[in-house]
């Protein structure tokens, strides 16, 4: 039952969701995300730790990045489930199509300079 809360709770949050919807489209660095939400990166590293305490994403460290994606087949099934239903739930909508073409122009960018932005 603890899963099936800290999943609900997680989703409660319009940011979070988008989050999903972004990663669903592959891994991205943390300062991508901040760029596509927009907010302060203290922020959205307080969504990412909610996320990550659901198991709606997983974390790897490369040198000075952080990465975030989706995970994979093995983990629980409440997770895969929400996951599943968070991407069938956000076909044609317009917050997610706008982010998508976004998110386009975000992954062109170069992360030395993009990270370099939120690095103080």
């Amino acid at each position: 039952m603890r899963q099936i809360v800290e999943v609900a709770g997680a989703l409660s949050d319009a940011n979070r969701v988008r989050v999903l919807a972004f990663l669903a489209r592959g891994e991205m660095c943390l300062c991508e995300i901040i760029e596509m939400l927009g907010l302060a990166p203290s922020t959205v590293s307080k969504h990412m730790a909610v996320l990550r305490q659901a198991g709606l994403v997983q974390v790897r460290k490369e040198g000075r990045w952080v990465y975030y994606r989706l995970p994979g087949r093995g983990a629980p099934r409440q997770v895969l489930q929400a996951l599943r239903w968070v991407r069938d739930s956000l076909l044609g909508d317009p917050q997610a199509m706008k982010d998508a073409r976004r998110l386009e122009g975000v992954r062109k960018m170069s992360k030395e300079r993009l990270c370099a932005r939120y690095r103080k």
